[in-house]
């Protein structure tokens, strides 16, 4: 038999990772930078404010509104982190247009684009 975590359980790991985002104090938030497969940041997204994520419910904690990046650079997406708030990477993933860790309606991105993001969650499953 494998390991099942309580719902308690589940929102308690999911908002201690999320909550890493808010870390920091060298800037007012955390970051998502949007990546080329080579690490080359080709957007910065940043909150209004903390907190970057509300409360896990059911293993499930969700984004707040984040700023849309006005001023990418050119290249194609290919991965995307979050960092700290002294730009400490806490953890990243891929960029696709679907069933991605993060979905864009484009992975090309050219100079002087918007970039936005309108949903990322992050769950603890229960097993």
């Amino acid at each position: 038999m494998g390991i099942t975590l309580t719902t308690a359980a589940r929102d308690a790991m999911c908002d201690a990772l999320v909550d890493l985002v808010d870390g920091g104090s060298a800037d007012t938030t955390g970051d998502l930078i949007i990546m080329t497969g080579a690490d080359a940041t080709l957007a910065t997204l940043t909150w209004a404010a903390t907190p970057a994520f509300g409360a896990s419910s059911t293993g499930v904690a969700t984004m707040n509104t984040i700023q849309d990046e006005t001023s990418a650079t050119a290249g194609t997406a290919a991965l995307h982190k979050f960092q700290d708030r002294d730009n400490t990477e806490v953890w990243r993933g891929n960029v696709q247009t679907s069933a991605g860790d993060l979905n864009l309606s484009s992975l090309a991105i050219g100079t002087g684009d918007t970039v936005s993001v309108s949903a990322y969650t992050v769950t603890q499953p229960a097993s």
